[in-house]
């Protein structure tokens, strides 16, 4: 009997789909994993590889979502694409413009569920607030996400989805022939939208090693800030299998306040988060960490709460990002003064600290820190029709 025909790009048996439940997104998949569902679906293994890196840069580099304009694959390997697998993103049911520039997309992702993502431009970098879960589990009593119960954690295609669909909306992808000298409009991504990054770390560790990669999305770790509110058991984690900034949610300096503030310091308190970060820099060879202190009128916002600070940190490569109290309905707390915020500013600053006070981006379209929430659960009784399209303001 004479031996087979090796199979190459133009003779492709197919197998039968990969899933039951219809063609596998793409978006989302390591390389590891996209090269092995390639397999699966019938790529011959030596040129696994190589078909990966096409994929990958057409879909994180050039921004394709339709296997037919994949114009250096062959017309059948691009029909077994489009047997076997989709290209996918969460869906921008609404789109709201701020008067500052602030861009806030309500987003629609598997199940109806929506979260919230907001892009902040800014003179020097353009930065992209994503979301991680929907809802949160830790509900620190300052945020409005706070208040809405976890749904689910995101996949790592629906986080990394909402930096596709922002470079969509922000005309960010390459044209062919046309050499681009500006800078990147989306320089930056901070995973400080909705939930708890570090309680859903596996996807998210995914999705941004798929934003750090060179050959696709090629932003550096240290364009990536992920903020915790002090899961200390994954930060070291997080310093060895991502690598980006780390930014903490501290905003108390006694057990007693952050207990209030932020639930999660009575299973994991100051001094153990601390002793957690000091590894941190080391083990990562990250900057400085980023303390996030939200000011809190007559709460968390006294000199004496400034000096306690400055001595809780000491010895740890940090600055001290002020926020003024971002309100909501119903909250039940109240902005510091801006005399205040100074006040406590000068003191951080004097001890050595960079002390910025966070201008609030947003407020307008409730897009400013603290005061995402998805408009499921925000507006219930007003909802939009599910088809209605996305509109600006």
């Amino acid at each position: 009997m004479p031996a087979p025909a090796p199979i190459t790009q133009d003779v492709l048996t197919l197998p039968r789909k990969l899933s039951d439940d219809g063609p596998v997104n793409l978006v989302g998949l390591t390389r590891d994993a996209m090269r092995a569902a390639l397999i699966a679906a019938g790529t011959p293994e030596k040129q696994a590889k190589m078909r990966t890196g096409q994929v990958w840069q057409w879909i994180y580099e050039k921004g394709v979502r339709d296997f037919d304009a994949m114009t250096n694959l062959a017309k059948p390997y691009r029909a077994l694409l489009a047997d076997h697998f989709k290209i996918e993103l969460p869906e921008v049911v609404e789109r709201h413009v701020s008067t500052d520039g602030t861009r806030k997309y309500l987003v629609r992702i598997a199940g109806g569920h929506e979260v919230e993502t907001v892009y902040i431009p800014e003179d020097s970098r353009g930065t992209l607030c994503i979301s991680s879960q929907v809802g949160c589990t830790l509900t620190c009593s300052f945020c409005h996400t706070g208040t809405q119960r976890l749904v689910r954690n995101l996949t790592a295609g629906e986080i990394i989805g909402q930096v596709l669909l922002a470079r969509d909306d922000l005309g960010e992808w390459p044209e062919p022939g046309v050499v681009k000298t500006e800078g990147r409009l989306l320089s930056n991504i901070v995973l400080m939208g909705m939930g708890e990054p570090l309680y859903n770390f596996d996807a998210v560790r995914d999705a941004m090693k798929i934003a750090m990669d060179p050959e696709g999305i090629q932003l550096s770790r240290r364009r990536i800030t992920l903020s915790t509110s002090g899961v200390v058991p994954e930060i070291a984690r997080t310093a060895e299998e991502i690598g980006c900034l780390l930014a903490v949610s501290f905003h108390a300096t006694t057990d007693a306040v952050r207990d209030q503030l932020v639930p999660i310091n009575k299973k994991w308190n100051i001094a153990e988060l601390l002793d957690a970060l000091r590894a941190y820099p080391k083990a990562s060879n990250s900057e400085r960490i980023t303390f996030e202190y939200v000011m809190l009128k007559d709460v968390n916002d006294s000199d004496e709460d400034a000096h306690r600070l400055v001595e809780l940190i000491k010895g740890i490569p940090a600055k001290i990002n002020l926020i003024p109290f971002n309100e909501w309905p119903g909250a039940p707390y109240e902005r510091s003064s801006n005399n205040r915020i100074r006040a406590f500013a000068d003191i951080v600053y004097r001890a050595g600290y960079a002390s910025p006070v966070r201008t609030p981006r947003g407020e307008d379209i409730m897009a400013a820190c603290g005061q995402l929430k998805s408009e499921s659960e925000r507006a219930k009784k007003v909802r939009r029709p599910a088809a209605t399209p996305a509109t600006d303001g």
